[in-house]
């Protein structure tokens, strides 16, 4: 059984189904809300910031203060009764002690700043982490835009083969060209089936993989982001991206905090080298010997360990050499921070040599050369073979300049991850 539509149903129904996929179809995210949601939703990034709040928690244990010694001595009780009535308590005396260990050398406040220089490293170390984060993000983003750019791309390759098979299919039917010419027209629109499909499933392949990096579980059908696909030739001096690097880039900071923090480490090791008295203060009913009437006395004592031995040699010595091993690593971490702004300016530069000529000549004249070659050949001034060289031909130039603005959107995104922060968008 077969069922007809009459046309204005089809045209109901085509209608419809475009409204309800717009209704089920989500405005495309920018890149700034793409960032704020792997940021608010990103796993990695959560767990990196719990280890500052662990780190801040470390500041109060640092800096807590000795806790003071209560003790109880109980002293004459009766281990054997000489009276009749056995009262082993009667005679017995107690004394309480108290001592507290008082700590020179500014050992407390070292700790503490021990303790905030290891929050201001995790810190840092988090930023760096996002950095690299986003670098991946910003990479998935661009192959999101790249493929919807070559899509779009073999769309409108598609459209104007069909265009040209419809002046063609004409142009069979008067007499004009033979009809193996036009089977092989036909066959060519495989060629162009096949990019719109790869193209489909490049597109879908890019946003699974930009939602895997959100955590998100959006259908990908409802999952679209938005954004320039283009490319700039302005470009600041080599110079002002390195200076930039210089003051933005976390695990460059974090390097240098190292050595701020070794520095409060050997401090501290000094310090632990001094010695930290012990004040005891008790109270008695013993009577005093000295004094006959004291039966109530208070008295003190003060503990002072000899540091003959040990005067935490070690420990001086192990931390007087990891200032000078982060010092190191500073220059090194130093070193890689122009190492990467140098190759990611070397890659753009290169991207907008590539792309100045695309741009300024050969996407025109290909374009020009294929529109010039269908009109002979439509009017029988040039061959088939001709023809189908022509479009191939626009086709690669308008792929490769495309893939081109890829390549440089990616070399910027290297470019923000060297510097530390988004200087080119």
């Amino acid at each position: 059984m077969r069922v007809y539509f009459k046309p204005w149903l089809e045209l109901s129904i085509l209608a419809a189904t475009g409204l309800s996929g717009s209704l089920w179809a989500q405005q495309g995210l920018t890149w700034q809300q793409i960032q704020d949601k792997f940021v608010a939703a990103n796993p990695a990034l959560k767990a990196a910031q719990l280890s500052i709040d662990e780190s801040r928690a470390a500041e109060i244990t640092a800096y807590l203060r000795p806790n003071p010694d209560v003790a109880l001595t109980v002293d004459g009780f009766q281990v054997a009764p000489n009276q009749s009535v056995w009262r082993p308590l009667s005679g017995v005396l107690e004394t309480p002690n108290i001592s507290y260990l008082h700590e020179r050398r500014h050992k407390r406040e070292l700790r503490r700043d021990s303790a905030k220089q290891s929050t201001a490293i995790s810190e840092s170390t988090y930023l760096d982490q996002k950095r690299g984060l986003l670098f991946n993000l910003r990479a998935a983003f661009v192959q999101v835009l790249q493929a919807k750019a070559a899509l779009e791309n073999a769309r409108e390759n598609l459209a104007y083969w069909d265009r040209a098979l419809g002046v063609n299919r004409v142009r069979l039917k008067a007499g004009d060209i033979a009809q193996v010419d036009l089977d092989r027209l036909e066959l060519q629109r495989v060629q162009f089936e096949s990019d719109l499909e790869t193209g489909l499933v490049n597109l879908r392949t890019a946003k699974i993989q930009l939602l895997q990096l959100l955590n998100d579980r959006t259908p990908v059908d409802q999952f679209d982001v938005s954004g320039t696909y283009d490319f700039s030739t302005e470009l600041m001096p080599l110079e002002d991206f390195r200076k930039a690097a210089m003051e933005a880039r976390p695990d460059l900071k974090a390097a240098v905090q190292n050595v701020e923090l070794a520095k409060f480490n050997y401090d501290l090791a000094v310090a632990n080298g001094s010695t930290d008295p012990t004040f005891s203060l008790w109270y008695s009913h013993n009577p005093s010997f000295s004094n006959s009437f004291a039966d109530e006395t208070i008295g003190g004592s003060v503990s002072i360990p000899l540091r003959i031995f040990d005067k935490n040699q070690g420990e001086k010595l192990r931390t007087k050499l990891d200032i000078t091993r982060n010092e190191r690593l500073r220059d090194a971490a130093e070193a890689q921070v122009f190492n990467d702004v140098d190759s990611a300016y070397v890659t753009i530069l290169s991207a907008i040599e590539l792309l100045r000529p695309y741009k300024e000549k050969y996407l025109k004249l290909a374009a020009d050369v294929r529109d010039r070659v269908s009109f002979s050949y439509q009017h029988g001034g040039a061959s088939l073979l001709d023809y189908l060289d022509s479009e191939k031909s626009y086709r690669d130039t308008r792929l490769a300049y495309l893939n081109l603005i890829g390549s440089y959107m990616t070399a910027a995104a290297q470019m923000n991850q060297a510097v530390g922060r988004e200087v080119l968008q």
